[in-house]
């Protein structure tokens, strides 16, 4: 069994159509512990959508769902919950954001979750 690493879905979407509602149905498929921020407050599979950053403890991996742009609002809130990866699915690279999580060790992958996890390279 693997070890169960949380995971915080940023940018976390309602519509069926999202990738990160496919994200975070795919890793409750895989039994990942997941927790999400998006825009609008409800539920995908059992993890309930939040709508502001939140004290989340023991975070593995944030995986990205947000356009640059919108990012440095969260960059402080996403390196003070000390991640040990920060995953910038296709469309979220943000070169300058690696270099401030780089900075304080913590590690960068431009990758796509669903990939990963369809893979077993989650």
């Amino acid at each position: 069994m693997k070890d169960q690493k949380k995971t915080l879905v940023l940018g976390a979407s309602l519509k069926e159509n999202r990738y990160s509602n496919k994200a975070i149905k795919a890793l409750r498929k895989s039994n990942i512990p997941t927790c999400a921020i998006g825009l609008r407050p409800g539920n995908v599979a059992d993890v309930t959508i939040e709508t502001e950053p939140q004290n989340f403890e023991n975070i593995d991996t944030v995986t990205l769902y947000i356009n640059p742009k919108r990012q440095p609002a969260y960059y402080d809130y996403i390196l003070d919950l000390r991640p040990k990866r920060v995953l910038f699915n296709p469309g979220t690279e943000n070169p300058d954001f690696y270099r401030l999580l780089r900075d304080e060790s913590i590690k960068v992958e431009v990758a796509c979750t669903l990939v990963l996890l369809a893979t077993n390279q989650y």
